[in-house]
């Protein structure tokens, strides 16, 4: 079973929908036996991450935005401010 050259590995899905991912796999990724994932489809893909991969993915993406501005504050503003438009 070859993980680290991208070669494609066959899972089998079991009756209750259960696949085991093979050792080399877990170990290339260091996924340890009782250890949680997140799963997410993703352009017709299962995704499977480790809870802290999906925690700095996300603390990246929104990196760029200023400290101390909330994102609730500033769309509860905006649409505040269109339900006053749209009044007659």
């Amino acid at each position: 079973m070859a993980a680290k050259d991208d070669t494609p590995n066959q899972l089998q899905l079991g009756p209750q929908g259960r696949l085991v991912i093979p050792a080399e796999m877990r170990r290339e990724l260091g996924f340890q036996p009782g250890e949680s994932l997140v799963a997410r489809i993703e352009g017709g893909r299962l995704v499977l991450e480790k809870p802290a991969s999906v925690l700095s993915r996300l603390k990246a993406r929104f990196a760029s935005l200023p400290q101390g501005v909330s994102l609730a504050d500033e769309l509860v503003a905006e649409r505040r401010e269109q339900a006053r438009e749209e009044e007659p």
